[in-house]
């Protein structure tokens, strides 16, 4: 064969091989699959900061660039069940949740759900805390789409080993707060279900134990930590991904809120704080007003609240809303707390250093909670962090 025609050949099969190599990687890190091939998540990860925001989340409204909107539409909502015992702060990841709900588990110790979705996609986030399902804890995160991921560690039940037929006695468990049998009926808990539990059905290193997590040696009870992708990642490969099992994304029937671009005002509600239950000032709140970045910073008994990772950020949020919920209990020997968040009843939203007075209402468990003000028109959130406070009816809101 002539030399020159040997060597127009091989270019062009060079020419092809780097071309197919080319494609082969846009497919993989520039297109779908983005989040389950580490070395192309980390690759696209890097060039999030120099890119434009022009995505909208739908859980916050926040604006993200295309990459992490790539990532998360590989994705659905996952809802993670945090502890907010004193021995547990400062918990982990917090400041990358969108949506967090602050409600008391028993005795007067509140407990997080926190929603990632969106500004997870940037970072593999450690999360935790993690702690046991709640009634009420699950009823929230039924509004994110059909089965999202529900993150916990056990789960208040009924279960007895060695208890005659299997189960507790009479009045040690009441039948309204039996988180882990709520799960069973929906659907939710079993081997590849969408309720990924610590306990149960999640094993390291997506879920596990870090008694040194806070640099010095912590209860046992304490220790269980995620990783954001790893659970993602299990999310999808048991079928609970963008989308479900006939195409539809999940985001299809979600109702999302209404938003709104920041609008900062002369400050008439700078300082919010409250109280969950008399004599736990551990546990009392208070959210301070920040004219400058028009967001509200946090602090947990009396100190600034702030997230273990990413150099220690205090918490923030554009709106912070005070929920009033009805209590009731301790309602069984385990002093567990029942609340009602389906209904309705009165709220407040903070944003933009005002305040706005209004109701709520959730219709049924997979509902979105809607939030109305006084004249009964669905309120638009700040874009960004919003923050959940349910508060027992008749608490003072001190602003």
């Amino acid at each position: 064969m002539n030399k020159k025609i040997v060597t127009i050949l091989g270019f062009l099969g060079l020419y092809m091989l780097t071309t197919g190599i080319s494609w082969a990687g846009f497919s993989v890190f520039g297109g779908n699959n983005i989040s389950q091939n580490p070395s192309g998540l980390e690759s696209e990860r890097d060039r999030i900061a120099s890119l434009p925001k022009t995505e909208v989340c739908p859980l916050n409204g926040q604006m993200f660039s295309e990459i992490e909107r790539d990532i998360w539409q590989e994705r659905r909502p996952m809802a993670v069940v945090i502890e907010n015992h004193t021995d547990a702060r400062p918990q982990s990841g917090l400041s990358k949740a969108d949506i967090v709900y602050e409600v008391v588990a028993e005795g007067g110790i509140t407990r997080f759900l926190a929603l990632y979705y969106c500004a997870a996609a940037a970072h593999d986030v450690t999360i935790g805390p993690i702690r046991s399902a709640r009634i009420y804890l699950i009823d929230w995160a039924a509004e994110y789409g059909p089965e999202p991921l529900f993150v916990h560690y056990g789960g208040a039940n009924n279960i007895c080993g060695n208890c005659p037929g299997g189960v507790k006695p009479r009045g040690q468990v009441d039948p309204r707060v039996m988180a882990l049998e709520k799960l069973i009926n929906m659907g939710w808990r079993h081997s590849s279900g969408n309720a990924l539990d610590g306990g149960a059905n999640v094993s390291y290193p997506a879920i596990k134990r870090d008694q040194y997590r806070l640099g010095h040696e912590s209860a046992w009870e304490h220790s269980a930590i995620g990783s954001s992708d790893l659970l993602f990642n299990l999310g999808i490969e048991r079928g609970f991904g963008y989308k479900d099992d006939s195409g539809n994304p999940w985001v299809d029937d979600f109702d999302m809120w209404n938003f709104a671009e920041d609008s900062p005002q002369a400050p008439t509600a700078s300082n919010i704080s409250f109280e969950f239950w008399r004599n736990k000032p551990d546990f009392d709140v208070r959210w301070e007003y920040d004219q400058a970045t028009n967001t509200y910073k946090r602090f947990n008994g009396g100190q600034p609240h702030t997230d273990w990772e990413f150099d220690k950020p205090q918490l923030t949020a554009k709106n912070v809303i005070v929920m009033f919920v009805e209590e009731e209990g301790p309602v069984d020997t385990e002093l567990h707390m029942y609340y009602e968040v389906i209904g309705e009843g009165q709220m407040m939203l903070f944003q933009n250093g005002q305040v706005i007075e209004g109701t709520w209402e959730k219709d049924a468990m997979s509902a979105r909670t809607k939030f109305m003000d006084e004249n009964g028109d669905e309120i638009s959130f700040v874009r960004g962090p919003i923050w959940i406070e349910a508060v027992p009816q008749g608490n003072d809101i001190v602003y």
